[in-house]
């Protein structure tokens, strides 16, 4: 029987890397993407090469709630019962405490924490008893500094969500878990100056960013595992303040 997975913000990064993971255990793979229409079609291109059975990219942008009913539709047309669901959407917000507006911090709030929200709200009716939904949090939530404050807190609620959520979908047997991502060595990771990029490196005990397919194992791990619920798993390295 096929099994069919649903991950949003997947055209690159973690996201991606989430996807070719599933796809080489055989999944059909619904990814969705915000703008960039290119990096979909390679991230679909590069899941149907590690195995997937078919490859769906919806351009869904997260902070739009409207965005919300492309996907119901297109999941309600394609007659599918999804047996795992991946709210990866997020952004970030860089600036000054004194110089954030009302309109930023919502918007962040909205992508982060109320859009997968309500998105899985309403994916409720196409989901299997016993599927599994993976929140992608953050150790800024952990070990919050002074990159982002509406990120930080974002991604505080986001870790708060998935623990609450596992009473409320526990009749559903659904069950909720959570990622909570160090440095990866994403695109926008590898961008920054090198002088940064290795006083990072000494703040981890493995002296290294992650790479994004050692993330997606971790997602894997908690869709596999049918006892973990409620959980927030730190993929960091070992990653505190020195």
């Amino acid at each position: 029987m096929s099994k069919t997975i649903l991950i949003t913000g997947a055209s690159r990064g973690i996201g991606r890397a989430v996807a070719v993971r599933f796809a080489r255990e055989g999944f059909d793979i619904i990814l969705t993407y915000k703008s960039n229409r290119e990096a979909a079609e390679e991230a679909a291109s590069l899941c149907m090469d590690a195995g997937a059975k078919s490859v769906m990219i919806l351009q869904a942008d997260g902070t739009d709630f409207n965005s919300i009913n492309v996907i119901i539709d297109t999941v309600e047309r394609s007659d599918v019962k999804l047996d795992c669901i991946v709210m990866n959407t997020g952004i970030t917000h860089r600036g000054s405490f004194e110089e954030l507006t009302i309109e930023d911090w919502n918007r962040v709030m909205t992508a982060n924490v109320s859009y997968p929200l309500f998105l899985l709200q309403r994916l409720l009716p196409f989901t299997k008893e016993e599927a599994s939904v993976i929140f992608t949090g953050s150790m800024m939530a952990v070990q919050p500094h002074g990159m982002s404050l509406p990120y930080g807190v974002t991604k505080s609620a986001v870790h708060s969500l998935v623990k609450n959520l596992v009473k409320h979908l526990e009749n559903y047997k659904i069950r909720v878990n959570g990622i909570a991502p160090g440095f990866i060595d994403t695109e926008w990771q590898k961008a920054k100056p090198k002088e940064i990029r290795e006083n990072i490196e000494r703040k981890i005990a493995l002296h290294r960013f992650a790479l994004p397919q050692e993330v997606a194992g971790a997602y894997y791990f908690l869709y596999e595992n049918k006892y973990i619920n409620g959980e927030i798993i730190e993929v960091s390295g070992g990653y505190c303040y020195k």
